[in-house]
């Protein structure tokens, strides 16, 4: 029986949506005021799933102590307060989306957690705007 364990985080970061090679007004165009040279700031709200068997001995299917720990090193010691362009290393040039920004949780997370479990990463920008991702 396949089951998935989630856990609930949270945390802080701006950002600014742009290509380098663009110039500001094509960026205003397509990424509107997310392109703010200035940057700007969004709360977090993270999900992550672990999918797998449960283990017969422990009843559990991952100790959430264990993914509670992996989730406050590789995303909030990581992501949280930081400018996501200017700090954070995968976005030194990689556009800080959304999208891109779920992907590199995911793989930070993929190195720690057991290969045994598939991973599902579940990120809000707003209340209203999130993208899941599951390393597909």
């Amino acid at each position: 029986m396949k089951i998935k364990a989630c856990r609930k985080a949270h945390f802080n970061a701006a950002h600014r949506l742009y290509r380098k090679d663009w110039s500001d007004e094509k960026n205003l165009q397509v990424f509107g005021k997310c392109s703010n040279p200035r940057y700007h700031g969004h709360n977090y709200e993270l999900v992550v799933g672990i999918i797998g068997e449960i283990d017969p001995e422990t009843g559990y299917l991952i100790d959430l102590k264990i993914l509670k720990e992996y989730i406050k090193a590789e995303v909030e010691d990581y992501m949280d307060h930081k400018n996501l362009n200017e700090e954070v290393e995968e976005f030194k040039n990689l556009n800080p989306t959304v999208e891109n920004i779920a992907s590199v949780i995911w793989n930070r997370l993929r190195a720690k957690i057991d290969s045994k479990f598939d991973i599902e990463v579940t990120l809000y920008e707003t209340p209203r705007n999130f993208v899941i991702y599951n390393g597909q």
